[in-house]
Order: C-alpha cells, then sequence, then structure tokens
C-alpha cells in the first residue's frame, strides 16, 4: 500500500510518497515546490492558492507516476490560520507570522496568566496575538467568519470538504488548554474573540474523508485524506529516532530544541526560560523552546550578491570558523530584519565585537551563534527537567549541514546524530500506517523506523 504526504515549509513544500516492504519504509519525492510570500493590502500573506495549486499538481504527477495513496496527509508550519465564512469560503488573507501587524497588540490577559492555561511560550506572531490585530483591524472579518483552520487544515478541508482543526496545530494558537488538551473557551471569550470559530479538535489518525469529486476529478484518483501530525515539528519528532536520554532539535527555518514529555511542564522558570509545551502525537508533549534557525542563512544567501548556494556559503563559513563575533539566536530583531546582513552586522557592532564583512564572517558568527544557542537551551532544559541528555538528535533539514551538526557538538558537548533530513515526512507517513492498519502501534512505528534510516554521528572535536 501508498500514502502520501504534503509537507509545507515556511520557504518550500514537498510531497513524498511511501510504502512499507518488509518492515522497512521506503520513499520517493514526487514533487517539490517553492513557497514565497507575497504583499497584500499592507501585510505579508502565504499566497494559499498557489500552495493548494501545487498540492493539486503533485497529487497528478503521482497519478502520472502509477501511484495510488491509500490515504493524504498534510502538515505545515503552526501559528498561521484562515477565516472561513458561512459558506465555507475565505475571507481576506492568510496573513503570514513575519507580518508586523501583531506589534502593537495589547492583550488583555496578562502573559503569566496565558502561560499558566495553555503553558505556550511567549512570541509575538502568536495566533492569539493575531487574532487581537485583526480584531483591530478588521472586526468585521471576525463577525463574518464561521470558523478557523490553520493552514494544514485549511489544505486538507479543500481536498475533502470536511473541516477539522487538529491538536498538535492548534496548540500553537496559544488558546488550547495545556491539561485538557481542549480549546480554552473561557481563555477565548475573555479576549472578546468569538467562540464558534473553534470545533472539538481532531488527532493524528483521525480520518478526514476521501477527495471530493471534483478534487478526485482533476488529480484523476480518489484517496482518502487523514490526519498527520499536521504540525510539521511534531511530525518530525514521531519520524524521528530520538534516544530515551536524548534531545531534539528540529532544524529547518526554526531551529526547534526540546525534548518529549508524557506531560506539561509549566511553571515560573519553565515561563521565565520560554519553554513551550506543544501537543505531540499520542497526547504527549513538545517541551521546547524557539530558536533562531537556517532562515538566518536564507536570508543571507537572497542578499549577497555572488551566486553562492548553501554548500558554498558552509565552506566560507567553515573558512572563517575563528571569526570571534557572536549575536543572539533568540532576539526577536532577526524575525522579519529589512536586511539580515545588516542586522547582524549592527547586533555586533552594538555589542562591541568585530563586525563581520564577507559571507564567510557573517556566516560564521551565524553558525557559531545557532551553536551557542543550542548549548544555552540544552543547559536550561537540564536544568529545569532534572534530566541529563547524552544525545541531541539534530532532525530535518539542518541535519544535511555538517558545519551546524559539528558545531552543535562542539558546543554542546553531547554527541550529535544527523537526521534523517525528511523526518517530517516520515512522520506523517507512519502516522497514516498507523491508521491504515499496516501498523498496529506507536511502538512497531518506531520500531520501523529504527530499521529505515541511518544516521551520522557527531562528536566534541574540541
Amino acid at each position: 500500500m501508498e500514502y502520501c504526504t504534503i509537507d509545507i515549509g515556511a520557504s518550500s513544500g514537498k510531497m513524498l510518497c511511501g510504502t512499507l516492504l518488509d518492515g522497512i519504509l521506503h520513499t520517493s519525492v514526487v514533487h517539490r515546490f517553492p513557497n514565497t510570500l507575497v504583499r497584500h493590502d499592507g501585510h505579508i500573506v502565504w499566497d494559499i492558492d498557489a500552495l493548494y495549486g501545487q498540492v493539486l499538481s503533485g497529487l497528478r504527477k503521482a497519478h502520472q507516476e502509477g501511484i495510488r495513496p491509500l490515504s493524504i496527509g498534510i502538515d505545515t508550519w503552526g501559528v498561521d490560520f484562515v477565516l472561513l465564512d458561512n459558506d465555507g469560503k475565505m475571507i481576506g488573507d492568510a496573513v503570514s507570522y513575519r507580518d508586523k501587524r501583531t506589534d502593537s497588540v495589547v492583550c488583555p490577559v496578562r502573559r503569566e496568566v496565558l502561560y499558566r492555561r495553555t503553558g505556550i511560550q511567549h512570541l509575538p506572531f502568536n495566533t492569539i496575538y493575531q487574532l487581537l490585530a485583526l480584531k483591530e483591524e478588521h472586526p468585521d472579518q471576525l463577525d463574518e467568519a464561521q470558523s478557523l483552520l490553520m493552514i494544514p487544515d485549511y489544505l486538507s478541508y479543500l481536498l475533502c470538504g470536511q473541516m477539522h482543526q487538529e491538536y498538535t496545530n492548534a496548540t500553537t494558537t496559544g488558546l488550547v488548554d495545556a491539561y485538557t488538551g481542549q480549546w480554552d473557551y473561557d481563555l477565548i471569550a475573555s479576549l472578546g474573540l468569538p467562540t464558534r470559530l473553534f470545533k472539538p479538535l481532531s488527532h493524528p489518525m483521525d480520518r478526514y474523508g476521501a477527495l471530493t469529486e471534483s478534487v478526485a476529478g482533476q488529480v484523476g484518483f480518489q484517496s482518502e485524506v487523514v490526519a498527520s501530525p499536521s504540525h510539521d515539528t511534531a511530525s518530525a519528532v514521531f519520524g524521528s529516532p530520538i534516544a530515551e536520554d536524548g534531545a531534539f532539535i528540529s532544524s529547518g527555518t526554526w531551529s526547534l530544541f526540546g525534548c518529549v514529555m508524557d506531560h506539561p511542564l509549566i511553571t515560573d522558570e519553565t515561563r521565565k526560560a520560554n519553554f513551550t509545551n506543544e501537543g505531540g502525537v499520542g497526547g504527549t508533549i513538545r517541551f521546547l523552546k524557539n530558536l533562531m534557525g537556517l532562515w538566518m542563512v536564507q536570508s543571507v544567501k537572497k542578499e549577497w550578491p555572488a551566486s553562492l548556494d548553501y554548500n558554498a556559503i558552509a565552506q566560507e563559513a567553515n573558512k572563517n570558523i575563528l571569526f570571534p563575533s557572536r549575536i543572539d539566536v533568540e532576539d526577536n530583531r532577526f524575525i522579519t530584519p529589512a536586511s539580515m546582513v545588516q542586522e547582524v552586522r549592527a547586533a555586533c557592532k552594538e555589542s562591541g565585537q568585530p563586525v563581520p564583512e564577507t559571507i564567510g564572517e557573517i556566516a560564521s558568527c551565524i553558525y557559531h551563534s545557532l551553536a551557542q544557542g543550542y548549548a544555552d537551551a540544552l543547559e536550561a532544559l537540564e536544568r529545569i527537567t532534572g534530566r541529563k541528555f547524552a544525545q541531541i538528535a539534530i532532525v530535518g533539514g539542518g541535519s544535511k549541514d555538517a558545519l551546524l551538526c559539528q558545531l552543535a557538538a562542539d558546543a554542546t558537548g553531547r554527541t550529535v546524530t544527523a537526521g534523517p533530513d525528511e523526518g517530517t515526512a516520515y512522520g506523517s507517513l507512519l502516522t497514516q500506517m498507523m491508521a491504515g492498519g499496516e501498523i498496529k502501534d506507536t511502538g512497531e512505528a518506531k520500531a520501523v523506523l529504527s530499521r529505515s534510516v541511518s544516521l551520522e554521528r557527531y562528536r566534541r572535536t574540541t
């Protein structure tokens, strides 16, 4: 049996198909596509119609290659959403978390209270603040709206015609009760937001329904949409062989550093350290903090006039490995700067450090700063949880970056395992295989995973 997963990140997306043969997961990439931000009505927004068009293109390619998936799952980043009217039509735009509309938002509920209820770290672009910004700018849209769907929920709805709000992505909104795992309707009402937008949550492995007749006709086959862990980090964590004594870094646009727990951890200390409690597969909690990731390198690459690829940038960074300056990768100034190059230079100048000039010096500063951020996060994670982590699993696209992995091992003093780079897709496919009955439970899924992936290991060299 074949399964299909559509994994969309902040800069690109891809569709993979997977099969289970002799207990080993085999995958192939069927379609890759860009995901770009556009400006509309004064905001930075996702071109959601283009994304959906790419989803259909990928499914048509699967049909052309003779693939007939039993099911389809979708995951994306978190916090962003769309509103739908009574006819299921989108209202307004899918505004990006990189937009600055939340900069001046004043929340009527104190951060300490929000954290105590939801366990979600404060980030200025959290869904809660986006909704408050929307309430201020376009109250008519909230008045008209009947449903709110996170981005993967919306894309799934377009495929099968059924609206669902999936748990792992919903937890990133800052509106889900950390202990019940359900929407916190009292909190939502206290913010003056319409509670009708929030429906009972679905969970990974839930069946959403068959493709609509229209979609099936366009792609050339019939299939079923199944709930993946629709937040990409939730899928990546489930699709990665993390040791019992291991922490993880889901490395891509962002660096999500944390561990898997069976319960939320919500204290004044965890709040001040900016750790978050996001939902995982099977009721687990992804206890983690958000750090800047390879978005910084991606941004620098776009600005640099030379046509350097990422390998060349890493090589230039390695040539300048002794460049001494460091920046704080938790600083919000690096979320959407007008120029990442100038922002890095400005941060170094303001802190009295040498200012990087060349691409190698800038990249070295970023790489070392990311690694130092990992070391600081590890120290806080061990202190707060009382656990000792002997290994750190780097999963996602960053696992292919040998320089980043080695610097992480050097900075943390821990063994770093790298891979799989397609952990997000693996997590989605394994979930679908459990829903389809081909894998019986999470234990068997982990066994399949361990047989299916090979890991690179990095140890401290300095």
